[in-house]
């Protein structure tokens, strides 16, 4: 790990970046992104602004250190369809395991996918990038079980498994991101991940699940 200068960073400099990384995403759990600022950040790591410039160029660049992290946890949840069964009551138990980790995922990381969200929202290409790069660690692995029942004749062969796997994690996503407001329209959490897991099951076999 090397500073902005190129220096090889030592373990106390290993560990105050990442104390830097840490305090930066609880400011931005209470802050808005724009309003955190680098003295801020740095008073809160109990160092200096110098310090936080030897390992940041800026606040954006440590966001974007942060989001390529959560980038890399994010390919865990290919494990949550990957090599699963879709077929009987194995199946539902599949969806509901995907939404249950997928919601998970999202609620652990919600300061830094909102501040993704919100890059990616206003066109910033490294934003974009790393969106894509979260949501394809579940597109990928949905396509595939699509296909694999296409292939098996359990799934009516004019559907594009991209497709409906780029809908229903597009939906996770939506969904996901908006955990917090959707009391608003009267629906209780533990009426969300049933119906999310309806919603899975249905779209990726194309019939209702066995309970």
């Amino acid at each position: 790990m090397r500073t902005v200068d190129g220096r090889v960073a030592g373990r106390r400099g290993q560990a105050t970046r990442q104390k830097l990384l840490d305090c930066l995403s609880e400011m931005l759990s209470s802050s808005p992104y724009r309003d955190v600022k680098v003295i801020d950040v740095a008073r809160r790591a109990g160092t200096s602004p110098a310090t936080f410039y030897q390992y940041f160029p800026d606040v954006e660049g440590a966001v974007l250190e942060i989001a390529e992290q959560t980038t890399a946890d994010a390919a865990d949840l290919t494990a949550l369809v990957q090599g699963r069964s879709w077929t009987g009551r194995a199946g539902w138990t599949t969806a509901q395991e995907l939404v249950d980790g997928f919601l998970e995922f999202w609620r652990k990381n919600d300061a830094i996918l909102r501040v993704v969200d919100l890059g990616a929202a206003e066109g910033d290409k490294r934003f974009s990038k790393l969106r894509t790069r979260i949501l394809t660690s579940v597109t990928g692995s949905l396509a595939d079980s699509v296909a694999e029942l296409q292939a098996k004749g359990k799934v009516d062969k004019d559907v594009s498994p991209a497709a409906v796997a780029g809908s229903l994690v597009a939906m996770l996503s939506a969904v996901a991101s908006h955990q917090k407001g959707t009391s608003a329209w009267g629906v209780k959490q533990a009426e969300l991940k049933p119906g999310l897991a309806l919603l899975v099951h249905l779209g990726v076999t194309g019939r209702k699940p066995t309970k």
